[in-house]
């Protein structure tokens, strides 16, 4: 699709301030949609896994020595984890935690998986239910089902959506999801306590500055 062409299409229901969330919604849309099937539902949740992990790095401290803090192989390393970590330090609401850990399940569940599976079918249907109806809110939806639509229409031999029609509803909820979580971490400057502890000075209280 001719890049102008969505531009138009966003331009009416988007605020300035999402500008950024907007183009960054579009390269996850259109990069998920050329996967198939499971291919979908694994790439697309493996971006929202890097997405929440830029967020947290914005939000931390910068590392003193390496930072293999979030590296996979480490506590915080899982997608569970660091959508735990992300809801503790206050940087998504309840209902993105929820909707985190479903994804989360779901792309197990597709991963494990040993006979063919649908986003359209339960229990993954059932995951996405809550999810997506919120996510129907977000001022990104429409512009960026608009977008969708045409792309999908463009294709030719591509019968994803008729073979899952879960999957539009699934590319939508990703694609917002990551791209406000990328767009917040570009907003975000790390959290800084109250106070902070040293050998010498023993406690220290410091401005709250926290975003």
């Amino acid at each position: 699709m001719d890049e102008a062409v969505r531009d138009a299409a966003l331009e009416p229901f988007l605020p300035d301030w999402i500008d950024a969330a907007a183009e960054e919604a579009r390269g996850v849309a259109l990069g998920m949609l050329r996967e198939r099937g499971r291919g979908a539902v694994l790439v697309g949740v493996a971006r929202l896994d890097t997405a929440l992990e830029v967020l947290l790095r914005a939000a931390l401290a910068p590392p003193r020595g390496s930072d293999t803090l979030l590296h996979g192989d480490r506590p915080l390393g899982s997608f569970g984890a660091k959508v735990a970590l992300a809801a503790r330090l206050g940087l998504i609401d309840a209902a993105v935690e929820q909707s985190l850990h479903n994804l989360r399940r779901l792309r197990n569940g597709f991963a494990h998986s040993s006979t063919p599976v649908r986003l359209a079918d339960p229990p993954y249907c059932d995951r996405l239910r809550d999810s997506v109806a919120l996510a129907r809110l977000n001022p990104l939806w429409q512009p960026m089902q608009t977008i969708l639509e045409q792309h999908m229409a463009e294709q030719t031999g591509r019968p994803d959506a008729e073979e899952d029609p879960g999957l539009p509803s699934f590319v939508l909820l990703i694609t917002i999801l990551v791209a406000f979580l990328e767009t917040a971490a570009r907003l975000l400057s790390p959290i800084r306590p109250s106070l902070s502890l040293s050998f010498q000075e023993g406690i220290n209280r410091t401005p709250n500055t926290s975003q």
